[in-house]
């Protein structure tokens, strides 16, 4: 189909230029009238793909998951080609064309046809929740409700940039003293399965009395020797059963309860959820998205089952005419701070700015903790290995102490 260059006003009289795909200027007309917009002027225009044609597919792109970094990519693009003026149809064929994610090349081509076919941009991209979550379609669709799709993909696509930056820091936080705890167990695990029992021979070999140190060593390698299997299996079992009762809604808000009760850990998952819950609620907001239908949003993608379920709480009081501050300060969740400045963000109507500043603050909150906890888990588990070790060490080598000491 042939692209037109447009010039319009609305019904504010302001002047607005454009390009779009149509099969004749008739067609266009209409579907710009039908918008009520007031038309100043159709011209038939060049093919802009060119502008874009750096960076096109290579030939055997990559397979895999669709990961959070490609989506920032796609929307911070395809807001790129919207706000140049280049027709949606093709600014998405282009993009599916040159990304090198093959999942996400079919997916984002099958979006195209979708709206190709006469369908919005949000309602091809609902065909797709594996890969864009509710608020990346109610965004999209506020975009197109508002027509500032360009605006609000650039938005979208510096929250989801900022989401995503939050999660890798809450990662780098569990995952180091996860593994480092794992390798300490597993070298205690080795030493006292294949070491001690080396040494045990030799000590029993001497027919000497032991040290107490050195035979709960011995025995705790014996015990670890012959029950190795079970407890590897009853620890596996525990993990399946409790993993099976989180998967339940009841377990799941148990767990999501009690997880930022944790000491330590707990704190820091706090503030994770409380800068998402704000973030979220600001950016759909500010993009004109009804409140009600933004708090449902908010409770689906926090990720969290106990703040999806005073989420609902929310919409059931505003609902009845009552604020959103007031259900959040009966819930122990969410601290004082957060909900006093909520409460004054609705009474001065600047709730979306209250909100970006709350998720401002605990962003560089969980930036502290996360070097915070760096910083204490390491000298605990360094201390953990010291004590285990040299415990270890002292108990083997105590026979031979004894034993120097009686041939002197």
């Amino acid at each position: 189909m042939p692209t037109f260059d447009y010039q319009v006003k609305d019904q504010n009289g302001k002047t607005i230029s454009g390009s779009q795909e149509a099969a004749d200027s008739a067609a266009l007309v209409s579907s710009l009238r039908e918008k009520g917009y007031l038309i100043v002027r159709i011209a038939e225009g060049k093919q802009k793909a060119s502008l874009f044609s750096v960076g096109q597919s290579k030939k055997g792109g990559r397979r895999g998951k669709i990961k959070i970094d490609d989506l920032v990519v796609l929307a911070r693009q395809l807001a790129t080609m919207v706000e140049a003026g280049v027709p949606l149809v093709q600014a998405l064929g282009i993009l599916g064309e040159q990304t090198e994610n093959d999942n996400l090349k079919k997916v984002i081509l099958n979006v195209r046809d979708d709206v190709e076919s006469g369908k919005s941009l949000s309602e091809g991209l609902e065909a797709h929740k594996k890969v864009f979550s509710n608020f990346f379609v109610s965004m999209v669709n506020a975009g197109e409700q508002s027509g500032r799709l360009d605006e609000i993909l650039d938005r979208l696509a510096t929250y989801i940039e900022k989401t995503s930056a939050l999660q890798k820091k809450v990662k780098s936080a569990l995952v180091y003293p996860a593994v480092v705890s794992i390798m300490a167990i597993l070298i205690t695990t080795g030493m006292l399965t294949f070491v001690i029992p080396k040494f045990a021979e030799i000590f029993l070999s001497l027919n000497a009395a032991l040290p107490l140190p050195t035979i709960v060593l011995i025995e705790l390698s014996n015990f670890l020797r012959t029950y190795l299997l079970y407890i590897v299996g009853a620890i596996a079992l525990i993990i399946f059963l409790v993993a099976r009762y989180i998967n339940t809604k009841q377990g799941r808000l148990w767990f999501d309860t009690n997880k930022i009760r944790v000491p330590l850990f707990g704190p820091l998952l706090l503030k994770v959820a409380v800068s998402k819950f704000s973030r979220t609620l600001s950016t759909l907001i500010k993009s004109g998205v009804p409140i009600l239908a933004s708090l449902d949003i908010v409770g689906r993608t926090a990720g969290n089952s106990l703040i999806e379920m005073i989420m609902q709480e929310v919409r059931s009081s505003i609902k009845e005419g009552e604020s959103i501050s007031g259900p959040l300060s009966r819930r122990d969740v969410f601290p004082p701070m957060v909900i006093r400045m909520v409460h004054v963000g609705e009474e001065t109507g600047e709730l979306e700015k209250m909100l970006t500043k709350i998720a401002d603050f605990y962003d560089a909150q969980v930036d502290s903790a996360v070097d915070g906890l760096t910083s204490i888990i390491e000298p605990l588990v360094i201390a953990f290995l010291a004590i285990v070790i040299g415990a270890i060490v002292i108990a083997m080598f105590l026979p031979i102490l004894t034993l120097t000491s009686a041939i002197k």
